[in-house]
């Protein structure tokens, strides 16, 4: 394997964007796309939305100090801020890794032999949560932090397809398809994991949260099978393979950072998404942590919310797929930050121990969760020069489907100065609102042209 992924093979040739299979696809191969949608997400519905935060809190509840603190790479800190400051530790390591992944995807030719690697990585790192026991936190934060890293690489080649799959038309519903696709394969995961924890009672939560996390890991390694197979590679596009793909990847990070002052606006969109998309991803990721410790509800009461959320996402990414085709994903984008602002300030004021309120902002939250990623993703991928689709989504996943950073450092620190996790919720408007203002600032038309690429009817 790793003589395969090191270079390209020498009878692969290179070829002109024209001729590299830039939009052309069959339904098959369309399919097999959307199914890496439908392994991964049981990592971040199952793991990262549902029971790791509050699972690995309680573990670090036991293994704290008589202060309430934990200590993890010679720092002290409160043992509820543990899961938040793990998760923004492992984008911050992203942020490294994530570009040079990307330079990596454009010249392979066996982009697929990459797309194993990592996900085979993230799916064996969270079956091993199995060991997480007792009071082993700095082991659940370890195993977490290789999971994510590699759920984010994964993710990096597995987005560069789109503009290869899908032309500019088509591409705000494929990628809306493939966002939903996910939300029902992670919420199929997470039906039958809260169905367990329904009937297991309140003796066995912990012991069923610990194999639920597990089974999140199966089912990432086991339907990742499909991509595999009907995913195909195409040619690298020519000047881009010029030498081992390893080492030709980290060289590339330099000339990538240089060369996206070539595309200013797309840069500028990129800032935005990075901002807005980390507000949503510390919402999902800290909603279960939120629900159980400020608002004091048991599994009984968060999963299954979590799981009406992951349906309604699906209808809520195909029902902003299709307001994008008569308004413009720009517009769609736009609209959806609003309601986000709306969910935060909301959250805010949610009563405690009140279960009908909860649910009822866990609904708003799905119909706008999914097309807002979807659409946002769709934007991205015309502003990016072909075949360079590897290298910029390496940008744009360091804050992507579960993946944040400064979001959870804020509300990890909100929290930590203020010992409330109203506080923490609250400060994350910040995201949404200047996200909305950097977003429409965007002249998406004339990004997209400046890409290089035919902007479609309605943007």
């Amino acid at each position: 394997m790793t003589a395969d992924l090191s270079a390209p093979p020498p009878e692969t040739p290179t070829a002109d964007a024209d001729t590299a299979g830039y939009g052309e696809s069959t339904k098959r191969e369309r399919t097999g796309w959307y199914f890496y949608d439908w392994a991964n997400s049981a990592f971040s519905t199952t793991v990262v939305t549902a029971f790791l935060g509050p699972y690995l809190g309680g573990i670090a509840d036991n293994g704290a100090d008589a202060a309430g603190d934990v200590h993890l790479l010679g720092l002290s800190f409160k043992a509820g801020s543990l899961f938040a400051y793990t998760t923004s530790l492992s984008v911050i390591l992203q942020v490294l890794l994530l570009p040079v992944v990307g330079a990596i995807a454009d010249r392979a030719a066996r982009k697929k032999a990459w797309l194993a690697v990592f996900a085979y990585i993230g799916a064996g790192a969270t079956c091993g949560l199995v060991f997480l026991t007792g009071d082993r936190y700095q082991l659940g934060a370890a195993l977490f932090l290789i999971a994510n890293l590699s759920f984010g690489a994964s993710v990096v080649v597995y987005n560069s397809f789109l503009p290869q799959i899908s032309s500019e038309e088509d591409r705000d519903a494929v990628s809306s398809r493939g966002w939903a696709f996910g939300y029902l394969g992670g919420g199929l995961l997470l039906l039958l994991n809260v169905v367990a924890v329904l009937l297991g009672g309140k003796d066995n939560e912990a012991d069923i949260a610990r194999w639920s996390l597990v089974s999140a890991g199966v089912w990432w390694a086991l339907f990742t099978t499909f991509p595999l197979l009907w995913l195909r590679n195409r040619p690298v596009v020519a000047g881009t393979a010029r030498g081992p793909v390893l080492i030709d990847g980290f060289r590339q990070l330099g000339h990538t950072l240089r060369g996206m002052r070539a595309y200013p606006l797309t840069l500028f969109f990129l800032v935005a998404f990075l901002i807005y998309n980390d507000g949503i991803q510390t919402v999902i990721a800290m909603a279960g942590t939120y629900g159980s410790k400020e608002l004091g509800f048991d599994n009984a009461t968060l999963m299954p919310t979590i799981l009406m959320v992951q349906f309604l996402a699906f209808g809520g990414a195909m029902l902003l797929g299709r307001l994008a085709k008569r308004f413009g994903a720009w517009k769609t984008v736009l609209g959806s930050l609003v309601g986000w602002t709306v969910i935060v300030i909301a959250a805010y004021f949610l009563p405690t121990g009140q279960a009908v309120p909860f649910i009822a902002l866990g609904g708003a939250i799905g119909i706008v969760l999914g097309g807002s990623q979807a659409l946002s993703r769709s934007l991205f991928s015309q502003l990016i020069p072909k075949g360079k689709e590897g290298e910029y989504f390496g940008f744009y996943e360091i804050s992507d489907k579960g993946t944040s950073w400064l979001g959870p450092l804020v509300f990890g620190a909100a929290y930590d100065i203020t010992g409330s996790y109203r506080v923490a919720i609250f400060s994350l408007i910040l995201f949404f609102a200047l996200g909305f203002v950097l977003l429409l600032k965007v002249p998406m038309r004339r990004a997209i042209e400046q890409a290089g690429n035919v902007p479609p009817t309605r943007l």
